[in-house]
This record gives structure tokens, C-alpha cells and sequence, in this order.
């Protein structure tokens, strides 16, 4: 999940623990504010979010394989209709000639001969459609369902994508998509709970300038009593610490947790110190850390009871407050409020939420101070939240229930009048602090996301979290690498210029070097040269993306595609759901339409995983809603490393091959009844047998490229994971393009011209057996046939890279089936057949010697072209696939092994254009860097940040006050 506050509750997700009568919530007004207060969770307001979870209109999604079969298809109805028109032409022109009417028997009636002679013309056309009708592999299409739903158990089978942590492995939600996956240009990520953990630590909170961190530690040990220490300063004043106490219990009460009790625990709650008595359940975990932090600062918030929130405070006296209204979250507004009622009857407001959203409404406090922190903080990948609150007088809260309840009860526009209403409460806030939680990064995450660019993918994060911490976070997993100059289209910038001169400098700035420099197109990586990377945030998004005055937005549009397209990483925050399905449907519709990919985790991603070509969930922990709503789920991020480039890779080759070589064989199938036409006077006379027709895709050619398009490597699993470059080697659907497609179709005429006149020739000559009659229309036929199936079984088997017993099984038993089945079908008088036109014909050509060898040779001449084409290709322009397969094992591209540890690859300084991120680009070399100085091994050090609590581990000029680098 991208945004910095909790999401919804889990029971909006997740039906199975909705809270008894929710169903009915906004259908009984008068009930709705008890039955927020009873549950204590709020109705999910805010028309953006709504609308992003309710994104049902799911859209019928089409591969790239599958308009390309389509368009394939049209081509050969056309042949189709070409060849019906040709001869239908062409045997009216035949019997224009008086001695050419017919043949002797068969002579037209007189009935025949005066009918109207467009209807005989159209008869005849729709006869020769239907003569020729099997180059239209209907088959084909049978065979690919089967292709697409046999092989997608391979993703739901694999062992290494099964995570044991959570006892889940890969979910295929639709088939359809499987060779999609092998042609991804464009990766749009989420960022909380899908490159990292989604699993919140506590670190630190500010209040009022003062930096508290709970259980501080100095080489390695605890400090005594060092629960609630004060980093920077001496101990507050009172005010100070009044104003300390009320920041500790805006934590405790402006959240949505509920509280599991452990039976096992006598009494209410244990002392922090002795353990946990009670589980702490939210469907945000940031809600879970923030409590349990503050649990251990010393207040405990114990449970709501009877619309009453009860804490433990420091002195173990237990504090009771009535819980009035709860201003729900939403990624619209990026913050939630409260208002409770105290036992001394002071009525408070209690609001926390992103900087963004809290900063523009505070009147008082220490801002200045507190956003430094938050600053500092967010550099260092932390997740950071700010907490303000407002005294109300019951007169005030008295109008606040009256304007709440008038925008409930609304039946017209009431997410509208809601939000409106919010916006009035929130306001003269006074600002007491701000906390920061750290969000780890998943296990190989960086890894992936390198191997990831290696083979040509542009990879987009799109995140609601502030700009300096998802900037962290693209360091630490190396979307932004060392030589990545950023360049930033923020609502900062834009402020000190227009969106003009901003996207028109950067276009200049990153087109002046792709200008000078060469550049590898597909991935944006080198070694040699500076790379860009771009961060924007949703305010400058809506700026380009809106209509400008004279109507036209596209000015803006291409000029920030272009800007996209030089950069090797996109970095998109403070995104609202809705922005990063625009964000998504942007790419997708530009002119190169690119293959995009969307992967995120929670219910905020649900519009960009619907909007993108192909949709991935992460079975995490924000629900379902994503798994559900894509077309694959994963259990980690680093699962797709393996689903693209070994999964995607196969099947993309294999689908491809199973369509061009469905086009080939029926080419070759039919060519020669078109040929035949020209020797039987256009009579639509079949130059095979009906049993012949009927199985030649049913059974003779079917199973070998089933068993072909499911179980091919072209290369092996490990090497396609050590070397991601050959993923390129089919980008930009590089095996159904049609300069290919035309190869596979002049083969098959090849073919098909050596199977008919190659038998032709052997038959001109009477002499070839001792009965020359026997050498008529169905010997002829089959000898065609033969050789055909022969050549096309024999064709795919020098195609097959990877052997097993079943491929041997398959394709020599096709042959022997089809010898088989021929000499039983002509060799024995079957009494349910009125007729048996074929009856000793196969037998009969097998015992003639001139047969064999015409078999031998013709098959041997049609392959041969196939085999010079490939020999001479693989010599003179071999891909990187086929150098591969030639060398027997792959060298990688990049030294870089896949398990290089994080820590040993310095993170860059966060380089800038522009002159306000100056502060942040100096202190995130100095904290990223020396935060994993003495953490360099064999694994990843387990945080963003590294460990903020070790002595050495930041020096002290890079903190505000010496003392905070002797305990950092």
C-alpha cells in the first residue's frame, strides 16, 4: 500500500469478520454513529477510494499472442476467398469451350444446363469454400485453451515460488494471459507491503522538538531505563511534558485497532515491561506498530468497552474516554480523526495523518522543528505520520454532530458532503509531534528489481508515501542505482516555475545526453554513462494530465512521455489510487503500446491492477482484495523475478511456435487440393480421403505440438534465471511478427508445391509398378498425405530442444499411429461403411519401391530448406538465445551475482535538479551509507536504513544536536 495512514478495516475486505449489522449501516441513520462507535471503525468514505474499490468493471483482457492470431486468421480467409474465387473463375473459364462442358460421366441435365447462371457461380464458390475451408485452423484454437489451462498448474506446481512463512504459494485467477508474461515492457509497483514487508517497527516519535526512541540501544545493549528517553534535550518543561502525555494518548485513542484478549492473563493488562497480555488487531499494521511503540513509552491502550477507550498511563492509573466521532480515513484527505470526551468532560480532537495533510492545517506548535525531523526521518526510509488535536467547547462539538449528521443522512452525494464536512472539523489544529516507523524491505526485493532491468523492464513505483521515503526506498532495492541523476516534476518545483519551463528544462536536460551518449533502449542501463531517474507526485500529475484551457492536454502528455521514456526509473508519490490507474492507462495507450505489468497488495491497488495488461497480487498483509482482482497472485515480490523471465519466457516460445506452426501445417495441408484443382477440370474433386481430412488436426498433427507448446526449453531454467538478457531475445512479440509469420507461410508452399508435383513426377511414369492402374486418384492422394504428415511431424521434431520420453512417445507414436491406422482402415472391409474407396490403396503403394523412395526424398527436400535457414542463421546472425544453446551454458552479462549483498553496493547521493532537495541529497549518502557501514556480510542488512541505534553508526554532525550521534 502506498499511503502513510491506516487503510480501512479489515472486515471491509475481508466479509468473514464484518462486524454483525454492518450491512445495514447506511441504511439506518439513526443508528450508524453507535455502530461506528460499538466497532470502533468508520465507514470508508472519500469518493477516490471508493470508487478504486469498487473497480469492478473488469475489462476482458486480450494478450498480444491472441490479436496476433486474429490478425493472422483475417490473412488466411482472405487466402481462403481468394482461392474459392480463383477457381470458381477459373472452371467457368475451363468450360467456356463446348468439348470441356463436363466430363462424359458426368454430364449436366437439361434441368442443370438452363439454370441461372450467378447461382451456379455462387454454388460453385461456396463448394470450393468449403473443399478449402481446413487452411483456417479452427483446431488451433482448441489447442491453445488447452495450452493455456494445462500449463498454467506449471506456476501453481512450482516449488520455489512457494512461500513457507506463510504457508501460500502462486494463484493463477485466468490462463489467458500466460504468454503475457513474457512480453512485459512496463512494471508498475506498489511500494509498502509489496517491496517491503508491510511488517511496522516502532522507532521513534518527536514531540515538540524532542526526540523520544523506546529501548535505545549502545553497543549492543539496552540502556537501563531508557523506555521514553529524551534524545536531544533535558527533560521538558511542564507545559512540555503535558503537551508529551497528550501526544502518548492521541496515539492510544485516534486509531482503529481492536484488542484481543489472552485468556490465559489474569487481569486486565500486564505492566509493559512483563509481556503482552492482550493482541493488538488492525488491518494496518502502521495502527499495530504506533500502538505497540507507545505501549512500550510507557501508555497502553487496553481495550474499547461500552463506546469507552481505556488506557494505562505511566502510572499505571487506568484513563477512560468516551468516544464521540470517528473522521474516518481516507487517500483523499491521507489522515483520520477522533473526538473523545475525557472523565474530567474536556472534549478533544485528535487527528493524525501524513505531513501534507496535517502541516496546511495547523495554527500552533513547534513546525518548523517537527518537519525537519519528519524530513530527516524520511530520508532515511522511514514512514513517517504528524499528530495534532484541537480542545473543543461542547457548543462547537454540538455544531460538529449536527454537521456530521446531516452528511449522513444525505441521499444524494453524501461521500461528497462527508468529505466537505471533514474539512470543516479538521481545521486550527495545534501540532504536537510526529512518529516514524520502519518498514523493511522484502528479502531479495533489490535483486529482483536489478535482474528485472537487466532484461529490458522499465520498472515504476507508484506509492501515497512521502517523496524523501520512497526515495530511500528505491536506493536500498536499486531502482535508482549509483550513477542515477534524479530529476523531480514536484509540486515544489512547480511552485518556483511554471509546469512549462519545469517540463521543457527536464526534456532538454535528458535528451541533450541521450543525444551525445548511446543508450541501450531497452533497459536504460550502462555502466558508462549517468542514468535519470524521474520522481513526480500526484499534485504535478493532475496538473499534466488536466485539460488545459484551449481544451488540448496532450502537449503536456507526450512531452512527459518523452521525459519517461530516457529514464531508466519512474518514481511516482503521494499517488492516490485513481492516479496510478491514470498513471498506468497513460503508458499503456502511448504510441508504442507497451505491454504493461501492475503488481501491488492492497485494496488502494486494485484500479492499477485492472487498468494493466496484467495484474499481480501479493498475498500479503492488507487482505485479499488484490489477489482477487488480478490475474495472478504471488506471495512475495520476488516471486515475479522467476514468473517473467523463466515462466513468461516458456511460454511466450512455446505459444508462439504452437500458432505459427498450426498456420504452417495447414498451409501444407490444403495447398495441394488447391493444386489438384488444375488436373480434375475444377470439379471440386477431394484429393484426400474423407478419413484423412477428419483426423489430419484431430489426430495425426495434434498431440506432438500440445506435448511441444507445454513442456519445450529452449534453453534451461537456471540459465534463463543467471542471464535475464535473453528475456529480450522475444520482446516487442518478436516470434509472431509478421516478417516471421510470412516465413512460416512461404514454407509451407514450399512444401506443399515439393509434396504434389513431387509425387506428380513419380506418378507421370505408368511403369513405376507392374499394374499402373493402381496408381490412380487415391494413391495419388495418399502418397501426398503421407509425406505431408511425415514432413510436418518431422519438421517440429528438429524444432524440439528439450527431450524427454514423452516427447519420443508422442511424435514416433503419432507416425506409427497414423502407418497403423492407414493399413487397418484400407486393409480390412469394414461392414458399417456403404463405401470403401481407400480399401487396399495404402498396402498397395508400400509395395511399390519407387513409393519409398519418392517418401525418402520429397520429405528429405522439404526439410532441407528449414535446416539451411537455421544453420546459416545460427553462423552468420545468431541471437543471444542461440548463442547460448550453441555454447551449452550461459555467461552472464553482469558480474554481479544474484546474491551480492546489499550493504557491499554503495548507495549513491540523492543527486537533484532541483535546488529545494539540496538538504535531503547531502543526508542521504551520509545516512544511507553509514547506517550499513559495519553491517557488510553474506545477506542484506534487514532494514532501509540499516540499525539507528547503534553508537557508531551515524556520526554526529549529521543529527541536529551532538547528543542524538552518541545514541543513534
Amino acid at each position: 500500500m502506498g499511503h502513510a495512514t491506516s487503510p480501512p478495516p479489515a472486515w471491509m475486505e475481508n466479509p468473514a469478520i464484518k462486524p454483525l449489522g454492518s450491512e445495514n449501516l447506511l441504511l439506518r441513520g439513526a443508528t450508524l454513529k453507535n455502530t461506528e462507535k460499538i466497532f470502533g471503525v468508520a465507514i470508508y468514505t472519500g469518493m477516490e477510494t471508493k470508487m478504486a474499490l469498487n473497480y469492478q468493471s473488469k475489462s476482458q483482457k486480450r494478450s498480444a499472442v491472441e490479436k496476433s492470431m486474429n490478425a493472422f486468421l483475417i490473412v488466411y480467409l482472405c487466402i481462403l476467398i481468394s482461392k474459392a474465387l480463383i477457381n470458381t473463375v477459373l472452371k467457368y473459364v475451363w468450360q467456356s469451350e463446348p468439348f470441356r462442358d463436363e466430363p462424359w460421366y458426368n454430364q449436366k441435365t437439361e434441368s442443370e444446363r438452363q439454370r441461372n447462371l450467378f447461382l451456379k457461380a455462387f454454388t460453385d464458390f461456396l463448394a470450393f469454400m468449403v473443399l478449402f475451408n481446413y487452411i483456417i485452423p479452427v483446431s488451433m484454437y482448441v489447442t491453445v485453451e488447452m495450452q493455456k489451462f494445462l500449463g498454467s498448474y506449471f506456476i501453481t506446481w512450482d516449488e520455489d515460488m512457494f512461500d513457507e512463512e506463510t504457508g501460500e504459494g502462486p494463484l493463477v485467477n485466468t490462463s489467458d494471459l500466460n504468454e503475457e508474461l513474457g512480453q512485459v515492457e512496463y512494471i508498475f509497483t506498489d511500494k509498502t507491503g509489496t517491496l517491503t514487508e508491510n511488517n511496522m517497527e516502532f522507532k521513534e516519535c518527536c514531540i515538540e522538538g524532542h526526540v523520544y526512541v523506546p529501548h535505545v540501544i549502545c553497543n549492543g545493549q539496552v540502556l537501563p531505563e531508557s523506555s521514553g528517553i529524551d534524545m536531544i534535550d533535558s527533560s521538558p518543561s511542564v507545559n512540555g511534558r503535558e503537551r508529551e502525555e497528550l501526544f502518548f494518548r492521541a496515539l492510544c485513542l485516534c486509531h482503529t485497532v481492536q484488542v484481543k484478549d489472552d485468556d490465559s492473563v489474569d487481569g486486565p493488562r500486564k505492566s509493559p515491561d512483563g509481556g503482552k497480555s492482550c493482541v493488538y488487531i488492525s488491518s494496518s499494521p502502521d495502527e499495530v506498530a504506533l500502538v505497540e511503540g507507545v505501549q512500550r513509552l510507557g501508555f497502553t491502550y487496553l481495550r474499547l468497552k461500552d463506546n469507552y477507550m481505556e488506557i494505562l498511563n505511566r502510572e499505571n492509573h487506568i484513563e477512560r474516554f468516551e468516544l464521540l466521532e470517528i473522521l474516518s480515513f481516507d487517500s483523499v484527505r491521507r489522515r483520520m480523526s477522533v473526538i473523545v470526551k475525557s472523565a474530567t468532560g474536556e472534549i478533544y480532537l485528535f487527528c493524525k495523518g501524513a505531513d501534507s495533510s496535517i502541516f496546511p492545517r495547523v495554527i500552533e506548535g513547534k513546525v518548523d522543528q517537527i518537519r525537519a525531523r519528519v524530513e530527516r526521518n524520511a530520508v532515511e526510509g522511514l514512514r513517517t505520520l504528524c499528530v495534532a488535536y484541537k480542545r473543543l467547547i461542547q457548543e462547537e462539538y454540538e455544531g460538529i454532530c449536527k454537521l456530521l449528521q446531516a452528511a449522513k443522512v444525505a441521499l444524494q452525494d453524501r461521500e461528497k458532503k462527508l468529505a466537505e464536512a471533514y474539512e470543516q472539523i479538521e481545521k486550527d489544529l495545534t501540532l504536537l509531534g510526529a512518529t516514524a516507523v520502519e518498514d523493511r524491505l522484502q528479502e531479495k526485493a533489490a535483486d529482483t528489481i536489478e535482474a528485472l532491468q537487466k532484461a529490458g523492464i522499465k520498472v515504476w513505483v507508484l506509492t501515497g508515501d512521502k517523496m524523501e521515503t520512497a526515495a530511500a526506498t528505491c536506493y536500498a532495492c536499486k531502482l535508482f542505482r549509483r550513477n542515477t541523476q534524479l530529476l523531480e516534476l514536484t509540486t515544489k518545483r512547480i511552485e518556483e516555475q511554471s509546469l512549462h519551463d519545469v517540463l521543457f528544462e527536464l526534456s532538454k536536460t535528458v535528451l541533450r545526453h541521450s543525444g551525445t551518449l548511446t543508450r541501450d533502449n531497452l533497459s536504460g542501463l550502462s555502466a558508462d554513462m549517468q542514468d535519470y531517474g524521474l520522481i513526480i507526485d500526484g499534485a504535478a500529475l493532475s496538473l499534466i494530465m488536466k485539460p488545459r484551457e484551449d481544451g488540448s492536454s496532450g502537449n503536456y502528455r507526450e512531452l512527459f512521455l518523452e521525459i519517461c521514456r530516457s529514464c531508466s526509473a519512474v518514481l511516482c508519490c503521494r499517488m492516490a489510487p485513481l492516479q496510478k490507474a491514470q498513471i498506468v492507462k497513460l503508458i499503456k495507450f502511448s504510441k508504442e503500446h507497451p505491454i504493461t505489468l501492475a503488481i501491488g497488495d492492497g485494496a488502494n491497488d486494485v484500479s492499477m491492477i485492472l487498468e494493466a495488461h496484467v495484474g499481480i497480487g501479493v498475498i500479503g498483509k492488507e487482505g485479499r482484495q488484490a489477489a482477487r482482482n488480478s490475474d495472478y497472485a504471488i506471495p512475495k515480490f520476488k516471486h515475479l523475478k522467476k514468473m517473467l523471465l523463466v515462466h513468461g519466457h516458456f511460454y511466450y516460445i512455446r505459444i508462439s511456435e504452437l500458432v505459427q506452426y498450426f498456420f504452417y501445417k495447414n498451409v501444407c495441408f490444403i495447398f495441394p487440393q488447391f493444386l489438384y484443382q488444375f488436373f480434375c477440370g475444377f470439379s471440386q474433386q477431394t484429393l484426400y480421403d474423407t478419413a484423412y481430412l477428419t483426423l489430419y488436426n484431430i489426430s495425426f498433427t495434434s498431440l506432438p505440438i500440445l506435448l511441444y507448446s507445454l513442456m519445450e526449453q529452449h534453453v534451461g531454467i537456471d540459465v534463463l534465471k543467471r542471464d535475464p538478457t535473453l528475456y529480450r531475445d522475444v520482446a516487442k512479440n518478436a516470434l509472431l511478427r509478421w516478417r516471421v509469420f510470412i516465413y512460416w507461410t512461404l514454407l509451407g508452399l514450399f512444401d506443399a508445391l515439393v509434396f504434389f508435383f513431387g509425387a506428380y513426377f513419380v506418378f507421370e511414369n505408368t511403369t513405376v509398378t507392374s499394374n499402373g492402374q493402381i496408381f490412380g486418384n487415391w494413391t495419388f492422394g495418399t502418397l501426398v498425405f503421407t509425406v505431408m504428415v511425415f514432413t510436418v511431424t518431422l519438421k517440429l521434431a528438429l524444432d524440439t530442444h528439450y527431450w524427454t520420453w514423452i516427447n519420443h512417445f508422442v511424435i514416433w507414436g503419432s507416425l506409427l499411429f497414423y502407418v497403423v491406422f492407414s493399413l487397418l482402415w484400407g486393409g480390412v472391409i469394414w461392414p458399417f461403411l456403404n463405401y470403401q474407396r481407400m480399401y487396399y490403396v495404402f498396402i498397395q503403394m508400400l509395395s511399390s519401391g519407387p513409393a519409398w523412395l519418392a517418401i525418402v526424398l520429397l520429405v528429405t527436400v522439404s526439410l532441407l530448406p528449414d535446416v539451411l535457414k537455421k544453420v546459416l542463421c545460427r553462423q552468420l546472425w545468431p541471437t543471444a538465445t542461440e548463442r547460448v544453446q550453441q555454447n551449452g551454458c550461459a555467461q552472464p552479462r553482469d558480474r554481479d551475482s544474484e546474491f551480492t549483498p546489499l550493504a557491499s553496493l554503495q548507495s549513491p547521493g540523492y543527486q537533484s535538479t532541483c535546488p529545494s532537495a539540496a538538504w535531503y541529497s547531502s543526508h542521504s549518502q551520509q545516512v544511507t551509507l553509514t547506517a550499513w557501514k559495519e553491517k557488510v556480510s553474506t545477506e542484506p542488512p534487514p532494514t532501509l536504513g540499516g540499525s539507528r541505534h547503534h553508537c557508531s553508526s551515524i556520526p554526529s554532525h549529521s543529527c541536529p544536536r551532538s547528543r542524538v550521534g552518541m545514541l543513534v
